[in-house]
């Protein structure tokens, strides 16, 4: 029996060969590497990854997928399947603090929350190729002054190089979504980009201004950072939080100290 598509799972399989090889093309898997594949639907993506004789580790939710893959793994001793939720997972666990690279076609519905987790683990992680709604990556990708600028790209751009590396059409999935969707490339940095002495203060600040984006940075600050302290950075207080670079929060985070 054909498998339907379920909305609470966000589920919108790759059917278009061509976008599978270019992905796979892209990611470039070698016998050598340990991978793991959030999501792996209805194997579009896995069948090369495990034909390259990668350690390949299949993350899925859908115990009725899971089963479907489990036939195709007797063919492949490279292949292991973990029937569960991946914003549940311990990766680090999982593989026992070996480093490996992740890929995905993320379903839009949690695709930023599980961007979030996994970077929980970046010393460990190679490198990311994502499957993401074009509109995430145009967040993830932007630079400050701009709309798109805010708390999703300050802290991916934080932990990652981050490169869209090609945009995908809806008809090359099914069921089609509303949107298109881009795939893109996150290289972890090998040392941070600014140096910040929190990551939790960092978290809130960036949190805090960009929840109140609309305001000044001396009205969303107010209680966190005098306007005295915020002058003193070279940073005009009347600006709001867009128009700040990855290195002026940075600043600001290290004054909550």
């Amino acid at each position: 029996m054909k498998h339907q598509a379920r909305k609470r799972f966000g589920q919108n399989f790759l059917i278009d060969q061509q976008v599978i090889s270019r992905i796979i093309s892209s990611i470039n898997p070698q016998p050598e590497e340990l991978m793991i594949e959030i999501g792996p639907g209805q194997a579009a993506l896995t069948s090369p990854l495990l034909q390259s004789g990668a350690e390949l580790h299949l993350v899925e939710i859908d115990r009725d997928l899971a089963e479907t893959l489990r036939k195709r793994l007797l063919l492949y001793p490279n292949g292991h399947l973990h029937i569960t939720d991946a914003l549940r997972l311990d990766f680090a666990g999982l593989l026992q603090d070996r480093r490996f690279r992740l890929v995905g076609n993320l379903p839009y519905n949690i695709s930023t929350p599980l961007l979030f987790h996994v970077l929980q683990w970046q010393s460990q992680i190679i490198d990311m190729h994502f499957m993401l709604q074009k509109e995430l990556v145009d967040r993830m990708c932007s630079s400050p002054g701009g709309k798109a600028w805010g708390r999703l790209a300050i802290m991916v751009q934080y932990h990652c190089e981050v490169v869209r590396l090609f945009n995908v059409p809806s008809t090359a999935f099914s069921p089609a979504p509303k949107v298109e969707s881009s795939i893109v490339r996150l290289v972890p940095h090998a040392s941070p980009p600014v140096e910040i002495s929190s990551m939790p203060k960092f978290r809130q600040l960036v949190t805090q201004v960009f929840n109140h984006r609309r305001k000044t940075l001396r009205n969303c600050l107010k209680g966190m950072l005098e306007v005295e302290q915020i002058e003193a950075l070279g940073i005009d207080p009347g600006l709001r939080p867009e128009m700040l670079d990855l290195a002026s929060f940075a600043s600001l985070s290290r004054l909550m100290d």
